[in-house]
């Protein structure tokens, strides 16, 4: 149950991580925030991802093998990498509709897939 907490709590840590790193590429298309200079643009972006961090760290603690968790910090990290990557790729693909995946994409995809197998590989 732990391990599906903290699966949960990543995906929602990196909702929060991709809207505060690359929302603002397409908050700007709005009139009042492309106005808005970077500095305050920043300081938005960043009271995004104080959210990202309230369910990352109860992730980790939760997720961590010394915690009573059932994952090695290892496995927490690659686990949290694959999670960005699908939650970019789903934003990316709905709010972004002049970006594209290529098949190189896919290959990488593969690739992280891969890992995540030996690294789970006991």
């Amino acid at each position: 149950m732990k391990g599906i907490y903290t699966i949960g709590l990543l995906i929602l840590s990196n909702i929060f991580m991709t809207l505060a790193w690359y929302g603002h590429l397409k908050f700007k298309e709005m009139k009042w925030f492309g106005t808005l200079p970077l500095v305050i643009v920043i300081l938005l972006s960043w009271g995004i991802a104080l959210f990202e961090y309230f369910f990352q760290v109860p992730a980790n603690r939760i997720g961590f093998k010394e915690n009573g968790g059932p994952f090695s910090l290892v496995e927490l990290k690659v686990i949290q990498e694959v999670i960005t990557l699908l939650v970019f790729t789903i934003f990316t693909t709905l709010a972004f509709k002049n970006e594209s995946l290529k098949t190189n994409h896919f290959i990488g995809f593969t690739f992280l897939i891969l890992a995540v197998y030996f690294i789970f590989k006991k």
